[in-house]
Formats: C-alpha cells, sequence, structure tokens
C-alpha cells in the first residue's frame, strides 16, 4: 500500500496552474484571488468623526466640568456625506455626525452626551460639561486601518462577504480571480436505480451522485453534469466519449476495487493508475490525467469511503485549480467521549460529532454506532468532523487526544 501523503502528492503535481479572469467584484463571491488586491484608496478616505457630537479645538476644552462648562458657539453644521471644511476660531465649534469630515482646525470631538443639552437646541451653542480624555478622541484618522497602494488581500484567498467588504472599502472595483473548475461526477454500478424509484431485490438508491455534486460546490467547484453508468463498460465508454471536452475533473465513484465487474479500472486501465492507499475507509483508489489535461479520480462505492476519499484527494485538488493556498482545513485535537476500534496498519477517517455543550471543552465522538463502516451512508448526515487516527494505533479509548477535521462550524 502506498501513504495517504504519496497518493495526494501524485495528484497535486498534476493541478495545472489556474485560469484567470478578471471581474467586477458584484459577480466574484466565492471566487480566490488570483493576483493581490491593493487599495486604490486609504481606509479611512479622511478624517473622520466616531461620534454624534461637536468638532472643537482640545484646548478650547481641556478644563470643561460640569461646575465649570465650556461654552462654544456653534458656526457650521456638518452631516454625512459633506465637502464643507468650515474654519474654526478659538471657543467655536461644529456641530458633526458619525462619518462626518473633521474640520482641518478642529482636533477633538466632544459626544452629545458630555454636553448639557445633547443634540437639542445643538445648532447655536456648546455646552461642554465634561473635558475629552486626550486630544484626537473620537477622530477615525485618515489611513489608520490601510493606506492607499498597500495590500489588502493576498492571492489565494477566498472572496467571502468579508473579503468582498474590504476589498470594495479599498475603493476597487474589480478583481483577478480562478475560473471555477468544472466537474462530472460520475455513479457506476448496475444495482442503482434513481432516489425514490420502487427497488426490487438487488437495487439500491444512487446516493454518491448528490453527495458528491454536493461536495464538489461545496469546493467552489461547479457541477457540469451526474451521470449513472451500469457495470458492462458500454455506457461508462460513450459518456466519455461525449462528454469530457471542457472539463477540469471528472470523478469516478465505484468500479476501482478487486472485484470482476470494475467498470472503471477495466475501461480505463491505460488513462489511470489504481492503487490501495493505507486509510480506513477508502484503500481502492484511482487517478489518472486525459491528454487535454482533465483529472480523473476513482473513488470507492460505498457512500463513507467516496465521502473520505473526497475530502482527502479531490478537495485539496479543486482548492489548487482555483489557486488557494490552503489546501487542508484546519486540524483541532480534542478528547474522546467514546471508545471505539481502528485498523491495523491504515490511517482512519471517522465520521464524527462534536460535542460542545462545554465551550472549554469540545469532545469528539463516532456520528454512528456502526463506526467507519463504508456502507453507513445514513450515518452520514449527522458527521460533522472526521476523527483522524495515526496508522499506529489501534484503539481510541474515553479521553484520548484525536486530531480532527471540522466539516462545519
Amino acid at each position: 500500500m502506498i501513504t495517504v501523503e504519496e497518493h495526494r502528492d501524485t495528484i497535486l503535481g498534476s493541478v495545472r496552474p489556474p485560469r484567470e479572469e478578471i471581474i467586477r467584484i458584484s459577480e466574484a463571491h466565492g471566487k480566490t484571488l488570483t493576483s493581490p488586491v491593493h487599495a486604490a484608496v486609504s481606509i479611512p478616505v479622511f478624517d473622520n468623526s466616531a461620534m454624534d457630537g461637536f468638532a472643537v479645538r482640545f484646548a478650547d476644552v481641556a478644563t470643561a466640568s460640569e461646575t465649570a462648562p465650556v461654552r462654544l458657539r456653534v458656526v457650521a453644521d456638518l452631516p454625512a456625506g459633506t465637502a464643507e471644511d468650515p474654519p474654526l476660531r478659538a471657543g467655536e465649534a461644529a456641530r458633526i455626525m458619525t462619518g462626518s469630515p473633521v474640520p482641518t482646525d478642529a482636533d477633538t470631538i466632544v459626544p452629545f452626551e458630555d454636553t448639557r443639552d445633547g443634540l437639542d437646541d445643538s445648532l447655536d451653542e456648546a455646552v461642554v460639561e465634561r473635558a475629552p480624555r486626550m486630544p484626537g478622541i473620537h477622530v477615525r484618522r485618515c489611513a489608520e486601518d490601510v493606506s492607499a497602494g498597500s495590500l489588502v488581500l493576498p492571492a489565494g484567498v477566498r472572496l467571502g462577504g468579508l473579503q468582498l467588504g474590504a476589498v470594495a472599502a479599498a475603493g476597487v472595483a474589480r478583481v483577478a480571480v480562478a475560473t471555477t473548475p468544472r466537474v462530472m461526477v460520475v455513479s457506476t454500478g448496475s444495482e442503482l436505480v434513481a432516489p425514490g424509484a420502487p427497488l426490487r431485490r438487488g437495487k439500491i438508491p444512487e446516493s454518491n451522485g448528490p453527495l458528491l455534486a454536493g461536495l464538489v460546490r461545496d469546493s467552489g467547484a461547479t457541477v457540469a453534469r451526474v451521470a449513472t453508468v451500469d457495470d458492462d463498460g458500454s455506457g461508462l465508454r460513450s459518456l466519455l466519449g461525449e462528454t469530457l471536452t471542457g472539463l477540469d475533473a471528472v470523478i469516478f465513484t465505484g468500479g476501482v476495487s478487486a472485484g470482476a465487474y470494475e467498470v472503471v479500472k477495466n475501461e480505463l486501465s491505460d488513462t489511470m493508475t489504481f492503487s490501495k492507499v493505507a486509510m480506513q475507509p477508502g484503500k481502492p483508489q484511482g487517478f489518472g490525467v486525459t491528454y487535454a489535461g482533465t483529472l480523473l479520480f476513482g473513488l470507492p462505492g460505498n457512500p463513507v469511503s467516496a465521502a473520505v476519499s473526497f475530502e482527502v484527494f479531490v478537495r485539496p485538488a479543486l482548492l489548487a485549480m482555483q489557486g488557494r493556498t490552503e489546501l487542508s482545513r484546519p486540524v483541532l485535537r480534542l478528547p474522546a467521549s467514546a471508545a471505539w476500534r481502528t485498523p491495523a496498519g491504515r490511517r482512519q477517517y471517522l465520521p464524527a460529532r462534536i460535542d460542545r455543550s462545554d465551550p472549554g471543552r469540545w469532545t469528539v465522538r463516532p456520528a454512528t454506532s456502526g463506526g467507519s463502516g463504508s456502507h453507513l451512508a445514513g450515518g452520514l448526515g449527522a458527521a460533522e468532523a472526521y476523527a483522524v487516527v495515526p496508522a499506529d494505533v489501534d484503539a481510541v479509548a474515553d479521553g484520548d487526544l484525536v486530531d480532527v477535521i471540522l466539516l462545519r462550524g
């Protein structure tokens, strides 16, 4: 058997650099940057008020108190969006709203709460009853967050809502991103029928297609087609003859093991290499690359094996196609809250649940009573993580620390 790392390295070494497109940020959610984003403007763009109140000269109000208030004449009213920059002489103030530009002659903001009448009667006079702690208080300084020309986001970052907000605030309208990989999912097996169809002896609902198509979309790629073929070979040959053009990857599930009717292995042995990987579930694996550069993944047919194999091998490749810098999920180390056995000589990926009832001590346990049985498709719905146990560990005891890959927050 080969190691997980050996098989993954072979796959990642076959991924081509991502193709790039320039798009508007309104279209960029979920895309991955292929070029860094630098600020077109500073954040903040100008000195502005962090509070509703009065723009003042600190020297005028430094001694203000309830027993010795300072009276200032209000000479301007500055709503957000104004371009005015009124001069302020000693003893003068400008009423100002949050986000409004701070007058050049002012250096401090006094909130309404620190004046006698607050917003009421605030256009003629401000009576300051509490002195600011220091000059510059409640002033957001130009470029205190980001300076024009500086780096906002590096290449390889996925653009979610927070990232798009930062890009927009930096005055950037268009970004360079990776094109979305197009993937076909092919389930193989003469026993498969559509979910909900009548079942006769020997037939089962086809679940790997929806499973893998969902995981492809979760990885930021596009599902170009989901197909099912039987084990006689003609259906697979016909499908591949029609639809490989324009695909970045094809994921086969089933037909890669050691049985007599392994259709993927029988039909694609000239293009794909079939290996045994030291992992459980997911030992039988296939991989190849067409002359056009389409990646071909051969995953086991049992649903848990297919899901684990996708996580360990296919997902990193799809992220690499998009230029991501982080190809693996973060790993936590949590105590087990149950005991289970592990396979000899193979790394175990156990579908697991996380107990978060104690925020200071999360724990992990198998998602189902059947452990990591590769056929337990129903239990996958309860799984929110994979507990990863090294090949040299033969059992996990209650309380043992275990590496955990979180699949959702």
